[in-house]
């Protein structure tokens, strides 16, 4: 049985005071739609069925590389962490699954399984760690890890991604993400021939370690920790990875490792072309790698990035099914409302990409007809659709008001109560 840790009745009474205004949100917005010749009902159908992982490290407080301030009720573990990822699931209705960093939740696959299961999750992509270095680890990554020029140091970074796909197998996961901080400080610190060659000669290593049915997601930044250079540095390089080490090995898109202004709609278009698109980590960026709550800053950006992905989903591209994560650090707020907020943003784009003409949209394309073309996107992305958001997670048994709804349950008190309070650090991202 479900282990959920606010009640039913609670949800229900919140829901019970904006049911009123719901309905007559939903059924003014049915009437414009269809004058569009849109259903409401298909569009509230595909909404519930969209999902997006939560990462366990997310429902901890960030912080920066000047200071960390921890927040009430902070998760001491990998079982409080998934408490409060059941909880985001049991509001939201759009998290069923966990995704997972090795070795900061590394324990028994039996237990995390049986806690999952008490919640309703499931497990998502597994993350391995090589960008940092664990307590009992031999040798150091400070230097790099998979291109390291050790070939010990290699080895065992290797040998960490294959454990991780062990136990994620054990999980019931599908897919290892493999982001490394490897690159360099300064002018003639690497070679970056040779560096690249090393990590190529690597991952072809765990990748062989792949179960049949796994993907293997390489993912790319421009910057950091490594300033001056960095190994896997932009979406090109990553696509040579995926091509280079076979079918099963896929671009991962982080909306916030890119150059400002990079489109990166376009860079996810392309992938799609090519059928090396693999998935994203959701997020938002105003100077850099800022991992900000995913459409704080650039909603619109969003929504275009969402475009490709329903242009691909309207065209039938053989073979399209990207991860969806979402992969960003809460310094200010309380994590699982910023993770709640960013899950509903994520399907409000989805849900806008949804209401964009798409024949209308070719044929002013054909036309050169430069302003219409761009009228068509914007009118989808006007159009309020949280009636729809909200419609569909009422219908799953979720909150019309997420937020609200955690709000009122008490729930961050309780868990401060029974979590020891954290004292405030030095800097480190969680």
């Amino acid at each position: 049985m479900t282990d959920f840790n606010i009640s039913a009745e609670v949800i229900a009474a919140d829901n019970d005071t904006r049911a009123k205004a719901l309905k007559s949100d939903y059924t003014a917005l049915g009437e414009k739609l269809s004058r569009s010749n849109i259903d409401i009902e298909t569009i509230v159908a595909k909404v519930a069925e969209f999902y997006v992982a939560v990462p366990s490290w997310g429902v901890g407080t960030g912080g920066t590389r000047f200071a960390r301030f921890p927040g009430a009720g902070e998760p001491r573990h990998i079982f409080d962490k998934l408490d409060d990822c059941g909880v985001i699931q049991q509001l939201t209705r759009a998290t069923p699954t966990v995704s997972l960093h090795i070795p900061w939740d590394k324990t028994d696959p039996k237990e995390l399984k049986a806690k999952a299961d008490s919640l309703g999750l499931g497990f998502d992509a597994m993350n391995s760690n090589t960008f940092s270095d664990a307590a009992d680890q031999a040798h150091s990554y400070k230097y790099g890890s998979l291109s390291h020029v050790n070939t010990a140091t290699r080895q065992q970074a290797i040998e960490h991604n294959i454990e991780c796909i062990e136990l994620g197998a054990a999980l019931g996961s599908k897919a290892l993400t493999v982001w490394v901080g490897d690159g360099s400080n300064f002018p003639g610190q690497s070679n970056f021939t040779r560096a690249f060659e090393r990590y190529l000669a690597s991952m072809a290593e765990i990748y062989k370690a792949l179960p049949e049915d796994w993907r293997l997601f390489s993912e790319h930044k421009m910057y950091e920790p490594a300033f001056y250079s960095s190994v896997v540095q932009d979406w090109g390089t990553n696509y040579l990875i995926a091509q280079t080490l076979g079918p099963k090995a896929q671009c991962l898109v982080d909306l916030g490792h890119h150059a400002p202004n990079t489109n990166i709609e376009m860079i996810v278009a392309r992938l799609i072309q090519f059928g090396k698109l693999g998935g994203f980590h959701f997020n938002d960026s105003k100077y850099g790698d800022d991992d900000l709550d995913a459409g704080s800053v650039e909603p619109y950006r969003l929504f275009l990035v969402f475009n490709e992905l329903v242009d691909a989903e309207h065209r039938g591209v053989k073979g399209f099914h990207p991860a969806h994560m979402i992969d960003q650090s809460h310094n200010v707020t309380d994590p699982i409302e910023s993770l709640m907020a960013s899950a509903n943003e994520i399907r409000r784009a989805y849900a806008q990409a949804l209401l964009v003409d798409r024949a209308a949209l070719e044929q002013y394309q054909n036309d050169n007809d430069a302003l219409m073309a761009t009228e068509t996107l914007k009118r989808a992305y006007r159009t309020d659709v949280e009636p729809i958001l909200a419609e569909a997670r009422r219908r799953a048994g979720g909150a019309i008001d997420p937020v609200g709804a955690f709000r009122n349950s008490g729930y961050r008190q309780k868990v401060a109560a029974l979590r020891p309070a954290v004292k405030g650090g030095s800097g480190g991202i969680v």
